[in-house]
């Protein structure tokens, strides 16, 4: 068996390349299935911007995709697939068609035009340069790639928020396993759901060390001064070795939502669009209940979630939780 690393990249026949922009906090991240993957999708919240999502149904035509594509940049970053279609045509991969092949490559936008200048987003190039950086190693984690500007905790104001990022885990059971690589740029806080501890959210003020709790805060009747629809949104791709079909890979996506739910409150809110893809490579020959990929699917999530929070790096304004110190 290979070194496994807690890491999507355990599942076999994957790579993940980053590429972080130098000029503002923002990125985008590849998962690469050169050979394929069966896949499937599953949006929630009321602001998602994606792409391809439609041709992951089940009973739509073609059942295999060569990459998925996680970006910063709001809607604009989705140029950015046009690049990871550049390189795996250039190395020969994609979708039969007569004498053309045509790489499927879904991919899924997350909001951080906060923080500098927002005209400088991830472009077509930025997406071939995730995949030149692709491997098998275990990805970086925090703020990198599209996890570069992230933020969380922003139901009460960006002034508020805190630094996001992109984190993964995986689970091995019986000889399967399931990994994941979530990016998080949540509306709600994040919590650990091993022990409950509050890593990061909302701040009582701009320059406050004390957490605001967002939920509990709304259950008191506390409602924000102002709500920007469509600024958060935490995306992210669950993969497993099993062997599934399309409507499988639709349910496990839907399963493993439970795993944002566990560690982002409030999740799912009209102002994310929280979409994960899933990808089942089939390289472990063989299946298992998909009630414990699910379960698996749930812990990867939520591992990958708290990882990617606690390996970011502040921005100015908007502090780390590796950084808050036990003043918050």
């Amino acid at each position: 068996m290979n070194e496994l690393h807690d890491a999507i990249t355990d599942v076999a026949g994957l790579s993940v390349g980053h590429f972080t922009l130098a000029e503002r906090a923002t990125g985008c991240t590849v998962v690469l299935c050169p050979d394929g993957a069966v896949a499937g999708v599953d949006v929630r919240g009321g602001a998602p911007g994606t792409r391809e999502t439609d041709l992951l149904r089940p009973e739509n035509l073609v059942d295999r995709v060569h990459a998925v594509l996680l970006t910063g940049g709001s809607a604009f970053g989705l140029d950015a697939a046009a690049g990871v279609m550049r390189w795996l045509e250039e190395h020969g991969h994609g979708f039969p068609v007569g004498a053309v092949r045509v790489p499927i490559v879904p991919a899924a936008v997350l909001f951080d035009l906060w923080h500098g200048d927002a005209r400088i987003r991830p472009d077509a190039a930025a997406g071939h340069a995730a995949c030149v950086a692709a491997s098998n190693a275990r990805p970086a984690q925090g703020s990198v790639g599209a996890g570069a500007g992230a933020t969380v905790g922003k139901l009460f104001g960006i002034e508020r928020a805190m630094k996001g990022g992109i984190g993964t885990a995986s689970v091995h059971v019986g000889g399967i396993t399931v990994g994941a690589l979530i990016a998080v740029n949540a509306t709600g806080d994040v919590f650990d759901p091993q022990d409950g501890e509050l890593v990061a959210g909302a701040r009582k003020g701009a320059t406050s060390h004390a957490f605001m709790r967002s939920a509990e805060a709304l259950l008191r009747g506390e409602l924000p001064e102002r709500l920007q629809a469509g600024a958060a949104t935490t995306i992210g791709v669950i993969a497993t070795d099993a062997a599934l079909d399309k409507a499988q890979c639709a349910k496990l996506a839907a399963m493993a939502h439970d795993g944002l739910a566990r560690t982002i409150v409030p999740a799912h809110t009209p102002f994310d669009g929280d979409t994960l893809f899933a990808l089942a490579t089939g390289s472990a020959g063989r299946s298992i209940s998909l009630v414990l990929l699910g379960t698996m699917a749930v812990e990867a999530a939520a591992r990958a979630v708290v990882h990617a929070v606690r390996h970011a790096t502040a921005l100015p304004g908007c502090p780390a939780a590796r950084d808050r110190g036990s003043a918050m």
